[in-house]
C-alpha cells in the first residue's frame, strides 16, 4: 500500500515521508517496553498529498494565491488562504487514495469494532522541530466515524496546510510554502471526553526550569484546555528524586474546570461540569505519577535520538470507558530552547501602578501599551502592532495579529492554553486567567503588563517604568563566601532556583502557611474546640475534600516546602521552623481560640518557646509531619531545619527532643538542624549552642532590635534601628568569630547585606560563610563579594560559576 504506513513502522528518520508529529508518534509507538501507550492507527504519506495535487495540476493554481503575498494584510491573506484550501480539498479525491485508505480503515474496524471512532491528525513534514513547534496550525478533527466520514475528515485535514494561521506562520518563520507538504494521522479515539485529557511539558514552562514535569489536566477533549476556555489541574513532578525512585506529587493546584467538551451527535459539545468535578481532581496522584513517568522516558528517549536534552511537549489523554491512559502527541518544546543561553534576565519595576486585573502569569517580561479587547474574530482587524491584546481567549486563527502585540491578557485559560503557548514562543508577557479582563479593561486604556515578579500576572495602570538587566553567567566568579537567597514564595521558586547562587540560607513557612493553608494548626489538629460560626464556616470550606482536617496542612507545607527544596536541588534549603508571632497566628482561621494576647507579641510566645509548650505541641506535630513528607516521602534531602528564636540552652534541648519525637532525628538520613543566632544569649553562649546545633544564621533584623533595645516594627523609633551601628556590628563579629571557632556555619539571613554594602563587606572579611539575601540583590552581592575576596589573603580563589547553573 504505497501510501499507508502503519505507525509501528515509522520513527524519527521519517520526518519527510510523514511529517514530525507522526514520525514522533511512531516513535512512542515503539515505546511500549517502556511503559508509553499510544492508541492504534495509520498513517498517510506526504507523498500522497504530492502526488494529488500534481495529478490535479494543482500546483501552478497555489502558486498564484501565494506568490507576491503579504501576509500581514489580513484580508489578502484569508481571500488567498481559503482559495489554496478549495484548491487543496479538491485535488485530494483521487480514487487510488481513497482505495488505500478504506483498506487501512477496514483493517482497524475488523479489530475494534465497525462503528470505532477515530481522530484524524495533521502532520506537517515541517513541524515539530525545535525552533518551530506549528502548534495550532493545522486541522485535526475528532469523533469520526464510518469510511466516508473518515475520507471527508482526510481531504479537510490536507486543506488545512493553508489555514490563514499556517500561511502567516511560515512567512513569519522563513519557511517554503512549496517545500512543506501535509500527512495525515488516523488513529482511534481515545474517549477523553468521558474522562479527561491535557498537556505535559518536561520542564517549567514560567522559568524554563528543566528538573520538573508540568502536567495540566482537564474533563473532557483536550481541544477546551489548548483554547484556554478552561481553567486546568496544575501538577509538577520533580524528575531527579522521581529517577531515585520517589512517587510523590511535587505541587498542584486544582483549576475551576468549570466546563468540558463531550461528543454529540452532530460533533464536540460544550457542557459545565458539575460541582463534584469542580471541587476535586481530574486525575488522581497515581494517574499523575504514570503521566510523569511516560513523559520522563519520552524525554530521555529523545533526548538520547537527538544526541543532546530535548525538552518535551507531551499531549495526552484518559479513556473513559477503560480508564487507560495514553499519549498522542509528542514534539521537542520550542520556547524554552529561545532563552539566551548563559545569559540571566532580570526585569524589575522601577516605578508603581494601580493593579487593574491579576491572572497566571506567563514568562518574565514587562511590556505597556494601549489596550486593544477584542471579543471576535471579525474585530481583529482594528487591531494595530504594539497594543495590549484583551480577549476572552484566543485561538489559532488569531495568530498573525497576535505576533504584533505588546502583550496578550486573557480572561480564561492556563498555561498550557494556545494563548499562552504562543507568548512564550514569541516572547510576550502575557496574564492568563484574569476571570474579568474584557470586563474592567478599555480600548485605548494605558497599561503595563507584568509577569516580573513570579506566579501571579498583574495588569498595571498607566505606563509604569521597569528596567531589565542581563548578566552573563560567565563573567561570574565562584566566591569562598556562598551567597544564597531569602524565599518563602513557592510560586518564584523555579525562576529564582535557576540563579547560580548556592541554595536557600532561609525558607519561610510563614509565607506558605498563611497563604497555602490559612487555617490554624490547632485548629485543624481540634477542630472541636469552641470557635465563631463565621470561623467554623470558613474551616468547613478550607478542609473540603479532605478526609482528614489535618492532612490540608500537611499537603499544602509539604508541598510549598518541597517546590522551594526541589527548585535549588540538590543545594541545599535552610527552611525555618514557623515564625509567627501570636498575634499573626491569631489572624489565621480559628487561631483567635489558641492564641494568648500578649502585650509585646514580639517578646513573647515564638519560635522555639512555643514548639515543646503544651498548648502548640500538636500545631508542632503538624509542621514535622510535612516536613517528614517533604525529607522522607519526596525524597528532598537538601532540606535543612532551622530553630528560630531559641532563648536557652534547655529550650534547645527541649525543641530537639520534640523534633526527634516527631521523627525528625538531628543526623539520621544527614539531618541537620540550624538555629538562628539573633538574640544576643545566642552570641554570648554561642559555644553551647554549638555543641547542639549544626550552624547558625544570624538574623540581623531581631539581633539589631534586641542590642539596641528598639522595637523594629515602631514607627516613632525607627530612626534608632540601625544595623551598622558599632555595638550591633560588634555582635555580628562575635558571632561569626564564634561559629567558626565551633567549626560551625554561619550564615546571615537578614535585609542588612543587601541595604547595605559596608555590612556585606565587614562579613565577609570576618569570614561568614554565607550571605543570603532576596534575589533581585544576589547577583550585586555575587561581585561585591568577588570583589571583597580579592583583596583578601591568595587563599581566596576564584573559579567560574557556571556549573551552579542548569
Amino acid at each position: 500500500m504505497g501510501y499507508i504506513r502503519p505507525f509501528s513502522a515509522l520513527g524519527l528518520k521519517d520526518v519527510a515521508l510523514v511529517g514530525g508529529k507522526t514520525a514522533a508518534f511512531g516513535e512512542l509507538a515503539a515505546m511500549g517496553a517502556e511503559g508509553v501507550a499510544t492508541p492504534p492507527g495509520f498513517a498517510i504519506t506526504a507523498q500522497a498529498f504530492r502526488d494529488g495535487l500534481t495529478a490535479a495540476n494543482a500546483w501552478p493554481k497555489l502558486h498564484a494565491q501565494l506568490d507576491g503575498l503579504d501576509a500581514k494584510d489580513i484580508g489578502a491573506l484569508a481571500k488567498a488562504a481559503a482559495a489554496c484550501r478549495r484548491i487543496v480539498y479538491e485535488a485530494m479525491a483521487g480514487e487510488a487514495l481513497r482505495a488505500e485508505i478504506l483498506t487501512a480503515w477496514k483493517a482497524l474496524a475488523a479489530e475494534h469494532g465497525e462503528d470505532v471512532a477515530v481522530a484524524v491528525r495533521s502532520s506537517a513534514t515541517a513541524e515539530d522541530l525545535p525552533n518551530a513547534s506549528f502548534a495550532g496550525q493545522h486541522d485535526s478533527f475528532l469523533e469520526v466515524v464510518g469510511p466516508e466520514a473518515l475520507i471527508e475528515a482526510c481531504r479537510r485535514c490536507f486543506a488545512s496546510l493553508f489555514t490563514d494561521r499556517a500561511i502567516a506562520y511560515r512567512v513569519e518563520n522563513g519557511f517554503d510554502h512549496f517545500k512543506v507538504a501535509l500527512s495525515v494521522a488516523v488513529m482511534k479515539m481515545v474517549r477523553s471526553d468521558e474522562a479527561c485529557s491535557g498537556v505535559i511539558f518536561t520542564l517549567d514552562t514560567e522559568s524554563g526550569h528543566p528538573d520538573v514535569v508540568f502536567l495540566t489536566a482537564a474533563y473532557g477533549l483536550g481541544e477546551m484546555l489548548v483554547q484556554g476556555r478552561v481553567d486546568p489541574d496544575e501538577f509538577h513532578v520533580h524528575k531527579p528524586t522521581y529517577r531515585q525512585g520517589y512517587r510523590t506529587v511535587l505541587r498542584r493546584r486544582r483549576g475551576e474546570k468549570a466546563v468540558k467538551l463531550v461528543a454529540g451527535a452532530a460533533g464536540p459539545v460544550e457542557r459545565k461540569t458539575s460541582v463534584r468535578e469542580r471541587h476535586r481532581y481530574c486525575l488522581t496522584d497515581d494517574e499523575v505519577l504514570r503521566l510523569a513517568g511516560m513523559a520522563i522516558a519520552i524525554e530521555d528517549h529523545f533526548s538520547a535520538a537527538n544526541g543532546r536534552p530535548t525538552a518535551m511537549d507531551i499531549e495526552w489523554a484518559k479513556d473513559g470507558p477503560g480508564g487507560d491512559l495514553y499519549i498522542l502527541q509528542a514534539r521537542p518544546e520550542t520556547a524554552a530552547s529561545r532563552h539566551p543561553a548563559g545569559e540571566i534576565r532580570t526585569w524589575r519595576l522601577a516605578g508603581k501602578g494601580e493593579a487593574l486585573a491579576r491572572g497566571k502569569g506567563v514568562g518574565e517580561g514587562i511590556a505597556s501599551g494601549a489596550v486593544r479587547v477584542v471579543r471576535c474574530q471579525r474585530e481583529l482587524e482594528a487591531f494595530r502592532p504594539g497594543e495590549v491584546l484583551v480577549a476572552e481567549t484566543t485561538s489559532p486563527d488569531w495568530e498573525p495579529v497576535m505576533r504584533t502585540a505588546a502583550a496578550i491578557v486573557t480572561d480564561r485559560g492556563g498555561r498550557t492554553c494556545h494563548a499562552a503557548i504562543l507568548a512564550r514562543e514569541l516572547g510576550l508577557p502575557a496574564v492568563v486567567g484574569v476571570g474579568d479582563a474584557t470586563r474592567v479593561l478599555h480600548t485605548g486604556q494605558q497599561v503595563t503588563v507584568s509577569c516580573a515578579t513570579g506566579d501571579v500576572g498583574e495588569v498595571l495602570a498607566g505606563k509604569v517604568p521597569f528596567q531589565v538587566e542581563r548578566t552573563a553567567v560567565g563573567d561570574l566568579v565562584e566566591t569562598r563566601t556562598e551567597i544564597m537567597l531569602n524565599l518563602g514564595d513557592p510560586d518564584s521558586a523555579f525562576r529564582h532556583g535557576r540563579l547560580p547562587v548556592a541554595g536557600v540560607g532561609l525558607a519561610r513557612m510563614e509565607f506558605i502557611i498563611s497563604q497555602g493553608v490559612g487555617v490554624h494548626p490547632m485548629a485543624l489538629a481540634h477542630p472541636e474546640r469552641h470557635m465563631s460560626a463565621s470561623e467554623r464556616a470558613a474551616l468547613r470550606r478550607a478542609v473540603a475534600g479532605y478526609d482528614d482536617p489535618k492532612d490540608l496542612f500537611v499537603e499544602r507545607v509539604s508541598e510549598g516546602v518541597g517546590t522551594l527544596a526541589a527548585a535549588f536541588y540538590p543545594r541545599p534549603v535552610i527552611v525555618r521552623l514557623s515564625d509567627f508571632k501570636s498575634n499573626e497566628y491569631a489572624d489565621l482561621i480559628g487561631g483567635a481560640a489558641f492564641e494568648p494576647k500578649e502585650a509585646n507579641p514580639m517578646l513573647g510566645l515564638r519560635g522555639a518557646s512555643r514548639y515543646a509548650h503544651p498548648a502548640y505541641a500538636d500545631g508542632f506535630a503538624l509542621e514535622c509531619r510535612a516536613l517528614r513528607r517533604v525529607r522522607e516521602d519526596m525524597g528532598l534531602k537538601n532540606v535543612k531545619l532551622m530553630v528560630p528564636f531559641c532563648r536557652r540552652i534547655d529550650e534547645a534541648e527541649r525543641v530537639l527532643k520534640a523534633l526527634a519525637d516527631n521523627g525528625l532525628v538531628q543526623g539520621r538520613d544527614g539531618l541537620e538542624v540550624y538555629v538562628m543566632c539573633e538574640i544576643p544569649s545566642n552570641v554570648i553562649q554561642i559555644d553551647a549552642f554549638a555543641a547542639l546545633f549544626d550552624g547558625f544564621s544570624i538574623g540581623s533584623n531581631d539581633l539589631t532590635q534586641l542590642v539596641l533595645g528598639v522595637d523594629r516594627d515602631s514607627e516613632q523609633v525607627a530612626f534608632d534601628f540601625d544595623e551598622r551601628d558599632p555595638a550591633v556590628m560588634e555582635m555580628l563579629r562575635l558571632a561569626v568569630t564564634g561559629a567558626r571557632m565551633n567549626h560551625r556555619h554561619v550564615g546571615v539571613c537578614g535585609e542588612a547585606p543587601a541595604t547595605y554594602p559596608e555590612v556585606a563587606r565587614f562579613l565577609i572579611e570576618q569570614g561568614v560563610s554565607s550571605v543570603s539575601v532576596n534575589p533581585a540583590s544576589a547577583i550585586k552581592l555575587m561581585r561585591l563579594a568577588a570583589e571583597v575576596e580579592a583583596d583578601l589573603p591568595p587563599a581566596h580563589a576564584h573559579a567560574p560559576v557556571a556549573a551552579l547553573v542548569h
